[in-house]
């Protein structure tokens, strides 16, 4: 893709993400958590408390976001207290994605010092099981103790006190899953920094191996399970079925994303995107890549309507309890609410409007994007063959 034909609606203005996402059809309705508010008001003093803003310019410019009605549309079902979780996540994992905005998103080696500083806060502190749980988890041998200024960090703060408040009381083969995906989604990052400095972009397949993880889907479908009061037993989560399932969501999640986001990934000179990598391979305009990028996620959500309606008789014919098929019910409504809930939010959100790309043009930085100078100074250094 030529910098002419992938930076003409950046300078002329006339980029419109409503127009370019009409091509997408999601055809699950998107619904409203009746607490949206709630959360709103909870997450902007959680931020402000965890340091991860600072200033009441930063909290005005997070706040026209409207993050927390991107969780309102994930979990349209979840009590106050639970969507205040999600809501505060959520906020997390916007601050740290605009940590790569800059120059950090091209150097793996920083990026991995502080995944690890991160990822070593994912002890069972505090994490009790629920009663009748079959296993407790082991404790993490790997892991070394957070150093007291690592600790200390708004970024640490923040992911440690969201980690305690998710697990607590909690199935053990849960908790394992959500960290399992957490840090799979942290150590992505480093991935998606070797795309940036290679001499050449990856192919859509090389770039979704990577995206899926660093776009955050598993972990927000693993709280669609503790919203729910459930854990899918293992086997069952990891049935070929809803493997391919999740996929789906993710991959629908990412193009929507992408498409919708283009502009303003652009401006912030980041090529992590599917319209651009598909672009650049075939040489097409942006408007034929997103027409491609279109097809793809329609192409999905037409595969997961056919898988979602096969699997109630799937699972009977195989004599899974009534409960449990309950719960794969709520679980794979979860994936349906992530799809339209993430194409509703980011249809509304000023993050992706003149606004937003005005916001990360000419060289310029969300307010909260240099929380890992302190982080990346204050972790010890990274071991080779670290987790």
């Amino acid at each position: 893709m030529s910098d002419e034909t992938a930076s003409g609606p950046v300078r002329s203005g006339r980029y419109d993400p409503t127009r370019r996402a009409a091509a997408v059809r999601i055809p699950f309705p998107a619904r409203l958590n009746l607490h949206a508010e709630r959360a709103r008001q909870h997450t902007l003093q959680w931020v402000q408390a965890m340091g991860l803003l600072t200033g009441d310019v930063a909290a005005a410019e997070y706040d026209a976001l409207r993050l927390e009605r991107l969780m309102a549309y994930f979990y349209p079902d979840a009590t106050a207290p639970d969507l205040e979780l999600a809501a505060d996540f959520n906020a997390w994992f916007f601050i740290f994605d605009d940590q790569f905005d800059g120059g950090l998103g091209t150097r793996p080696a920083e990026i991995r010092r502080v995944v690890d500083a991160l990822a070593a806060t994912m002890t069972l502190d505090g994490a009790g099981p629920l009663p009748g749980a079959e296993e407790e988890l082991p404790a993490p041998g790997a892991e070394e103790a957070l150093s007291s200024e690592a600790a200390g960090t708004p970024l640490v703060r923040g992911f440690r006190d969201i980690w305690l408040r998710s697990t607590t009381g909690t199935p053990g083969s849960w908790r394992l899953r959500f960290r399992a995906h957490w840090r799979a989604y942290l150590a992505a990052h480093e991935g998606e920094a070797h795309h940036r400095n290679a001499d050449r972009l990856p192919t859509l397949d090389q770039f979704l191996e990577i995206r899926r993880e660093s776009i955050g889907v598993r972990p927000c479908l693993d709280f669609t399970e503790r919203c729910g009061g459930y854990a899918l037993p293992d086997d069952l989560h990891d049935s070929p079925a809803l493997r391919e399932m999740r996929e789906i969501t993710g991959d629908v999640v990412i193009f929507v994303n992408d498409i919708i986001s283009l502009v303003k990934e652009l401006a912030a000179g980041d090529v992590n995107n599917s319209v651009v990598v598909h672009g650049a391979h075939k040489g097409c305009t942006v408007e034929e890549s997103v027409e491609h990028i279109s097809a793809l996620a329609n192409a999905r959500t037409a595969r997961f309507a056919r898988l979602a309606a096969a699997l109630p008789g799937t699972l009977a014919e195989r004599g899974v309890p009534r409960q449990t098929r309950e719960h794969v019910d709520h679980y794979v409504d979860g994936m349906r609410h992530l799809m339209a809930g993430n194409l509703t939010w980011s249809l509304a959100t000023s993050r992706y409007d003149e606004t937003g790309v005005a916001a990360v043009s000419d060289g310029r930085r969300r307010p909260w994007s240099r929380l890992t100078t302190a982080l990346d100074a204050a972790a010890p250094p990274h071991r080779t063959g670290a987790a």
